[in-house]
């Protein structure tokens, strides 16, 4: 396992180089000048073109484009330095340790949850196959699935913070006014809850419906059929030998899931003014923020790169016929 696990980040590595790559000569190709963003306007035009060619050349894009880019890349490897946010006005690795933060916490709570309901659900709906229960949860979750995220989330603004009262329309908690320690907390947790609540049912739409088709496969196979005919527990033949077997297509959907939302939901964020990547990340194409982007982009694909690893390793844990060398 150790070996293989070795061998495949090995195999990894030139893809990150070949991503990094082709960031960065994206990045040059975008319209608008980094400095410029920087450089204050009110200056007097000779002032200005001093300052334009002094921080030029401190940026180093004044050196050919190779020599550009691994300076960029050192930096990152050697220094941990992402380059620098005109839109922030400081250095990218400050400016995306909150909103990074936040949207792991959000990743973590709505994993919990809908992997706590899809699996239940999912399976239940394959054990009842055509039951009321199926045909309903299969219209919920073409219903909810069918749904935009902008539009499930102001419906939740609507119902919650509008109507009801019963929860903040958005934004972050202020500590100045909520206070520090345990208010601070509640708080926090009380804007978190409807866009938590907007990725729970939008993943659960899609998720249920995974688990619920590779059940029916898996209920379909001849060893079920054997494992019943030899007076097994139902409990036992669907979940020790129908489930295990299930896990394969699942456990892809889900890998995939966990890691997507770790790139920040930029549709949910920006509506519900959540303070996390995925809103920095529209804000920072707006501002036309170039490191913002490409480094937030690097992270992305990392991520991505990480999940096809993950998902590999998975294979061979839940399937003992698959042996990772």
């Amino acid at each position: 396992m150790v070996r293989y696990i070795i061998k495949r980040i090995i195999v990894l590595i030139p893809v990150v180089f070949l991503i990094s790559v082709i960031l960065f000569l994206i990045s040059k190709q975008m319209p608008g000048c980094q400095v410029r963003m920087m450089l204050p306007t009110n200056l007097r035009p000779e002032k200005y073109q001093q300052a334009f060619d002094h921080m030029y050349h401190r940026l180093g894009h004044d050196r050919p484009i190779h020599i550009q880019y691994f300076r960029w890349m050192g930096n990152i490897i050697i220094h941990r330095d992402l380059g620098y946010s005109t839109m922030f006005n400081r250095p990218v690795i400050e400016t995306v340790g909150e909103p990074l933060r936040n949207t792991i916490i959000l990743n973590v709570i709505v994993n919990i949850t809908y992997l706590s309901l899809a699996l239940p659900i999912g399976i239940k709906m394959a054990v009842k196959r055509n039951s009321m229960y199926d045909n309903s949860m299969q219209v919920f979750s073409l219903v909810t699935y069918s749904l935009p995220s902008f539009f499930l989330s102001l419906s939740l603004i609507f119902i919650f913070g509008v109507t009801l009262r019963w929860l903040p329309l958005g934004g972050m908690p202020n500590r100045a006014v909520v206070g520090e320690g345990l208010p601070f907390i509640i708080s926090w947790a009380r804007h978190l809850v409807l866009p938590a609540a907007t990725l729970t049912l939008i993943s659960l739409a899609s998720a249920i419906r995974y688990v619920r088709n590779a059940m029916i496969d898996a209920l379909s196979q001849d060893y079920i059929r054997t494992a019943r005919s030899k007076g097994l527990n139902e409990k036992v033949v669907i979940y020790s030998h129908a489930f295990r077997n299930a896990l394969i297509p699942i456990s892809t959907v889900i890998v995939f899931t966990i890691f997507a939302l770790f790139g920040g939901a930029l549709v949910t964020e920006s509506i519900f003014r959540f303070n996390g990547i995925g809103r920095v990340l529209f804000s920072a194409v707006k501002s036309r923020d170039v490191m913002m982007i490409i480094s937030m982009n690097l992270f992305f694909s990392i991520v991505n790169v990480t999940a096809v690893l993950v998902a590999d390793i998975i294979y061979g844990l839940v399937d003992p016929r698959i042996k990772l060398k």
